[in-house]
């Protein structure tokens, strides 16, 4: 094992042993390499005369270009084209930071690690793979899941994904299956995996606020006998919640520092919240209870995040990152994504009003919605992958085929005028394929 990260496990062993030993193999042989990166800085400090350190071409002290490409960046070349740490812009770091406590009133008075930018949230649950995942882990996730964990976890990692009904028979989450397969779990092992996607990829469901404080008091009573669980919010649509009484927060505010054996991880990114999908700037925070300063095991953690990252991509995306930095400074930052919100709202109060034709109740049954950028339906007596494909053959309508019953319904991507003929014409579809 390379010096630097046994260093980084003792600091880590000595603040919250648990922490350690929740990390996989890979992650407690991860560190942040000093190499060319930090030759390259100390030369920055002291080359006065001549810096060949730097994997880059520059021309007359600044970054070299071609005028046909910065011809559409509105940034200078040091700050769009050359590289980024490793660990993200520290500026963006710390800017993150104070809007994550902003939007997450419940965090006062808690501390966590700097956020660690990775390239968006796929990246991030990759970081998160690499450095708390072995093979033969096991991962608990809903029945109405994204897709991709099966890749991320199971394919890459060699994990294995249990599942739990994410709705109870009154359309509410269902707590008690979430509690009996984390207890089944916990049975067999010492620790868990557990990811929380609110607002819910595909359902567009999220907790109210009473089912999150059931949900972290079935997470702190496993913690409580002794298992280690590593607590994941995936936070890809946060901020877009449309109803009174449900959770604004993110699941992260209630968990972070409650007990010494849970990790809490919190992944976000810009690429949904503020609506720039294709800049690739997410997030990684971290935070752990214990009985000293947490700050040296978050510096660990975020060294050996960066290890991971360094090791596969190297950096982050530095236009993206810029880009974002200066959006979060403007004055009409707030006031715009403030605009874009009320946007999607009405486009899911036009969903509930569109659903509540008594004529649908014998084709179709709405799972419960409040949040983010989707609904699903789940379709009586036709196969739902038949129904999509006759949806784009005769009507030209794009819908998702979770399973053999359910599709998914992005009323992100449809205008409100257009959504009471949406359903319509899907609910003509169905009619016409049960004859």
């Amino acid at each position: 094992m390379n010096p630097l990260a046994k260093e980084l496990n003792n600091i880590i062993t000595e603040i919250n042993p648990y922490i350690y030993e929740m990390l996989s193999e890979v992650g407690k042989n991860l560190f942040f390499p000093k190499g060319i990166l930090s030759q390259t800085a100390e030369a920055k400090e002291k080359a006065y005369r001549f810096n060949a350190t730097i994997g880059m071409a520059t021309e007359k002290g600044a970054p070299m270009y071609l005028p046909s490409i910065m011809k559409w960046i509105n940034l200078p070349p040091e700050k769009s084209i050359t590289y980024a740490p490793a660990y993200g812009i520290p500026e963006l770091r710390i800017v993150w930071k104070e809007f994550m406590y902003k939007k997450n009133p419940s965090l006062n008075g808690k501390e966590t690690s700097l956020p660690v930018v990775t390239h968006a949230i796929t990246h991030g649950l990759s970081v998160v793979a690499d450095m708390w995942i072995d093979p033969g882990d096991i991962i608990v996730l809903p029945d109405k899941m994204w897709g991709n964990y099966r890749l991320i976890f199971e394919v890459r990692k060699g994990a294995k994904i249990v599942n739990y009904e994410f709705f109870d028979k009154n359309k509410k989450f269902n707590i008690n299956a979430f509690q009996n397969i984390l207890k089944e779990q916990a049975k067999e092992r010492n620790k868990l995996v557990i990811i929380l996607n609110f607002p819910n990829n595909p359902t567009g469901y999220s907790p109210t606020i009473s089912e999150a404080e059931q949900i972290k008091e079935v997470i702190l009573n496993i913690a409580e006998n002794n298992t280690n669980i590593v607590v994941v919010m995936d936070d890809a649509y946060f901020g877009l919640v449309y109803e009174e009484g449900i959770l604004k927060e993110s699941l992260f505010s209630y968990l972070a520092q409650e007990h010494p054996r849970i990790l809490s991880i919190k992944l976000d990114a810009a690429t949904k919240e503020d609506f720039v999908w294709g800049l690739r700037v997410g997030f990684l925070t971290y935070a752990i209870a214990s009985d000293s300063s947490p700050h040296p095991l978050y510096k660990a953690l975020e060294k050996k995040s960066a290890g991971a990252i360094r090791g596969s991509i190297s950096n982050s995306n530095h236009l993206g990152q810029q880009i974002l930095l200066s959006a979060l400074k403007a004055p009409d930052y707030e006031k715009e994504k403030r605009e874009k919100f009320e946007i999607l709202k009405e486009r899911a109060e036009k969903v509930k009003i569109a659903l509540s034709k008594a004529s649908y109740e014998d084709i179709w049954e709405s799972y419960p919605f409040n949040s983010g950028y989707f609904m699903c339906l789940k379709i009586k007596n036709v196969d739902a992958e038949k129904l999509r494909k006759y949806l784009l053959d005769k009507y030209g309508i794009g819908v998702i085929a979770i399973n053999k019953t359910d599709i998914r319904i992005a009323f992100s991507s449809v205008e409100k005028e257009d959504i009471e003929e949406l359903f319509e014409k899907i609910s003509q579809a169905i009619k016409e394929l049960q004859q």
